[in-house]
């Protein structure tokens, strides 16, 4: 395989605009390009939670997985063309299966949980935070112009997913949800 990149900087970005995958020019600030950054921020804080937090066997591969996931929804992003699809219904269902794997272990809500608990569950949570972020840019984005359907839908599970993984952080070494403490009207 030959380098992706022999120079990091080009200097072709000063002005305000960035190239996409197909050699498009647009501005920084386009729909396009906001999305791909949310999702970018989110591969980035997966990376944070897997390099500073110990984690049951079962969820460091399923994040892996997820982050190489969000590379390729980058990378429809990126490349801005309907035909090219690299997430599909069945990487969504698996995505599903994973979910639903992980939430069998956990007992049922019976209230509201406070983003905490512990260090690693707050990061689970932050990334559940910029992942629903990052599915309001890629809906906003698909209202306007064309986006994988699919990767829209991959991200309303993503957020599902680590909610449950942040429960799952949650209890970890005799831990326990931070529950919502509401206050009753007067």
């Amino acid at each position: 395989m030959s380098n992706r990149l022999t120079r990091i900087y080009t200097r072709s970005g000063d002005s305000g605009t960035t190239a996409l995958a197909n050699g498009q020019r647009i501005p920084k600030y386009h729909p396009r390009i906001e999305a791909l950054g949310d999702v970018d921020e989110l591969n980035s804080l997966l990376g944070l939670l897997l390099a500073e937090i110990d984690m049951p066997d079962s969820l460091s591969p399923l994040l892996q997985r997820i982050q190489n996931d969000l590379f390729d929804i980058g990378g429809e992003l990126a490349v801005a063309d309907p035909d090219y699809t690299v997430i599909t219904q069945e990487v969504v269902l698996w995505l599903e299966q994973q979910l639903d794997s992980l939430n069998t272990e956990l007992p049922p809500l019976e209230e509201f949980i406070l983003p905490g608990g512990n260090r690693a569950a707050a990061q689970a949570h932050l990334c559940r935070c910029v992942c629903r972020r990052a599915e309001r840019r890629v809906v906003e984005l698909a209202g306007t112009d064309s986006v994988n359907p699919q990767s829209a839908a991959y991200l309303n599970r993503l957020s599902d997913l680590l909610f449950v993984c942040a429960r799952t952080l949650s209890r970890l070494n005799s831990g326990t949800e931070v529950l919502w403490q509401p206050r009753r009207p007067k």
